[in-house]
């Protein structure tokens, strides 16, 4: 969504919410035209992951909840960035994280040592694959495991990377997958960020020498380290007869193969004016905005004791504005300076985390709770106290808000997309289309008694899975 330079869509959720497969395969196909243009040739994407823990901090990454509409839209985008076969004109796709990083325990996230667990308390693991199975279908040419490691399954209790039974048997074996397995960042070597001790995610293996590691993630099947290098450790492994140099041999084969398959040695540069051209050009631009209003998500168009809809809102309605930038709201309507000179506000607004986990790398995971502080609620009630009041919630996951749903006017989901595309949609101009991809919980107790792998079951929700309202 917020790459400069190029072309703004909505979130793979916001995708999702339009259940569109054309759209997400011509997105795609932008992808790959503007990737080419600038001479990047592999995406590191799409995630074929599940929303099914809602605190996960890596929703936002999903299509979503519902096995069956994800691997719809994950077989479109590799289609779209591949082509039905893939050549010198596709980018290749690392569909991530096999076999499925969604079902975290308690939500927590692998990078970190405390969400190193994956856990199936509902029994849910082949629900899972259901994505990756519709990305092997449309030939992706690589594949990314997760760092976390399963407990709980058959499958032995070290992190995806290391894991022989899921790489070689379920992906190799099973799904009789050859194409490119890489790992995901950094599972041999502690390193720092930005100052800090940032430990290798060898979940499971953590007592195990760098060599040892490296052993081990070549025996279970993998091909390439994400994120570091160690040649060094490979060479001493073939060196000392650990690892056979054919074992070595069928890895480069797949590397090597992937890059002529490309193009890569035929024509390997590109051509500036052309890129300057292509990325963000206008079509691109218009296609990206349009996708953002068709996914917004109207989840509430009732002011209390009205007998009509608040939506849509008339051109020059005087309004306050608070998250929105004045000059753009200035193009639909009389932005007005406080909500009592107005006849109606519009704030936009973001799911709430736990903002006392902000320190170093840590802050760009916005995990823990789904629901606000009394001192985060304040300003959005008292604004929709004083006026009626359409909020906008940005959600990068799922939210608790029965306070914003009971006295908003009317309340919108996003799931990415600029203040042009909410207005468009807020005035009248472009038509939402948006479902909503997860439910949205009552209550932060439902969450806490859900299961990390089942979609959708806090048993009550506020919002369930695929509400949306149209206007007009």
């Amino acid at each position: 969504m917020h790459t400069e330079g190029f072309s703004l869509w909505p979130e793979p959720p916001g995708l999702a919410a339009v259940g569109d497969e054309e759209l997400v395969r011509a997105h795609a196909d932008i992808v790959r035209q503007e990737y080419l243009a600038v001479g990047i040739r592999l995406a590191l994407h799409p995630t074929a992951d599940l929303a099914t823990e809602p605190r996960w901090p890596r929703v936002l990454g999903t299509f979503g909840s519902d096995a069956e509409v994800a691997a719809r839209m994950v077989g479109a985008y590799v289609r779209g960035l591949q082509g039905e076969t893939l050549g010198p004109a596709g980018v290749s796709a690392m569909t991530k994280h096999f076999p499925g990083a969604g079902p975290q325990l308690n939500g927590e996230d692998a990078h970190f040592p405390y969400g190193r667990e994956q856990v199936y308390p509902g029994g849910n693991f082949d629900y899972h694959l259901i994505p990756f199975e519709a990305a092997f279908a449309a030939g992706t040419s690589q594949v990314m495991p997760y760092y976390a490691m399963p407990v709980g399954t058959p499958y032995e209790e070290v992190g995806f990377g290391f894991n022989k039974g899921v790489i070689t048997g379920l992906l190799r074996e099973k799904y009789g997958f050859d194409g490119i397995v890489c790992t995901d960042w950094g599972l041999v070597t502690d390193t720092q960020i930005f100052g800090a001790p940032f430990p290798a995610r060898a979940w499971g293996v953590e007592d195990l020498d760098r060599l040892t590691r490296v052993e081990r993630i070549l025996d279970a099947g993998a091909d390439q380290l994400g994120g570091e290098a160690a040649p060094d450790l490979v060479v001493e492994l073939v060196r000392t007869g650990r690892v056979t140099a054919e074992r070595i041999d069928a890895s480069v084969t797949r590397l090597l193969r992937e890059k002529f398959v490309l193009g890569l040695f035929d024509d390997p540069y590109v051509d500036p004016d052309a890129a300057a051209r292509i990325c963000g050009s206008p079509e691109f631009t218009a296609a990206g905005l349009a996708a953002q209003s068709r996914s917004i998500t109207v989840l509430k168009d009732r002011p209390a004791d009205a007998t009509a809809p608040l939506l849509p809102l008339a051109p020059g309605t005087r309004i306050y504005t608070e998250g929105i930038d004045r000059a753009v709201a200035a193009r639909y309507a009389t932005v007005v300076d406080t909500p009592q000179e107005a006849e109606v506000a519009v704030v936009r607004i973001a799911a709430p985390y736990d903002k006392e986990r902000t320190a170093g790398f840590e802050s760009f995971f916005r995990a823990g709770r789904l629901d606000f502080t009394e001192d985060e609620l304040r300003p959005v009630l008292d604004v929709a106290s004083a006026v009626a009041t359409v909020v906008g919630i940005f959600l990068d996951r799922a939210a608790v808000i029965p306070e914003i749903a009971d006295r908003a006017a009317a309340l919108v989901a996003d799931f990415g997309a600029s203040d042009t595309a909410l207005l468009d949609v807020l005035f009248g101009r472009v038509k939402p289309e948006g479902r909503l991809p997860f439910e949205l919980p009552r209550s932060m107790e439902s969450v806490v008694a859900g299961h990390e792998d089942v979609p959708d079951d806090s048993g009550d929700p506020l919002f369930p899975y695929g509400h949306g309202l149209r206007l007009g």
